[in-house]
Parts: structure tokens; C-alpha cells; sequence
């Protein structure tokens, strides 16, 4: 498979990793929108969240779990946001299910 996210949970690309579980992997996006903006990606290779199956509701848990864990280690104590992009009209550039983490500044809502 010739995924970039699969790569580098792999190893197989170098990341920043900010945390990592049995179910999935967190790393610094490497353009980042904000001061704080980590990407939280599955282990398993899920195209997105139109692709989510029950099965993967543990994997989701975990991924929600983290998202927790690390916006407390990152001290995003006055908010942050969650976002997954869906599809190439929804902004999704890697067709791996993936969360942006950003935070770390009051944001804004523009498109």
C-alpha cells in the first residue's frame, strides 16, 4: 500500500511523535495551522470516516481517548478543535482516516 500515513506509522517516514497506543498513532502535522496541530491517525488503514465500519468502534474509542490525553499534555486548557476532512471537496488530502488536533491560540471560523 502506498499510503503516506501507513508509512509512517510504519517507520517507514519520520514523524514527531506525540503519542502512540495500540490503536493509534499521533504525530505534528508538518504544516501547521496553529501553534498546537498533531495529527491523530489509526493503525489500521481506514480511508476515512465515510469508510468506518462497527468493527472499528475500539479504534475510535482509542482515538478519542488520545485526543483527551494529549490536548491535556499539551495544555490546550482554554479549548481546541477536532477535525477529520472527508473527500477531496471536504479538504482531505491523505485518504487515511485522520483528526487534526489544533489549538494553542484563540481560532477562528473562516474557510
Amino acid at each position: 500500500m502506498d499510503c503516506l500515513f501507513c508509512k509512517i506509522v510504519n517507520g517507514e517516514i519520520p514523524s514527531k511523535k506525540i503519542y502512540e497506543d495500540e490503536n493509534c498513532y499521533a504525530f505534528e502535522d508538518i504544516n501547521p495551522v496553529a501553534p498546537v496541530h498533531v495529527l491523530i491517525v489509526p493503525k489500521k488503514h481506514i480511508n476515512g470516516v465515510d469508510t468506518i465500519e462497527a468493527s472499528d468502534g475500539e479504534i475510535l474509542k482509542s482515538i478519542f481517548a488520545a485526543i483527551k490525553i494529549i490536548a491535556k499534555d499539551l495544555k490546550l486548557n482554554n479549548g481546541y478543535r477536532v477535525i477529520s476532512n472527508v473527500g477531496e471537496d471536504g479538504g482531505q488530502s491523505v485518504r487515511h482516516l485522520h483528526f487534526h488536533l489544533i489549538g494553542g491560540k484563540k481560532l477562528a471560523w473562516t474557510f
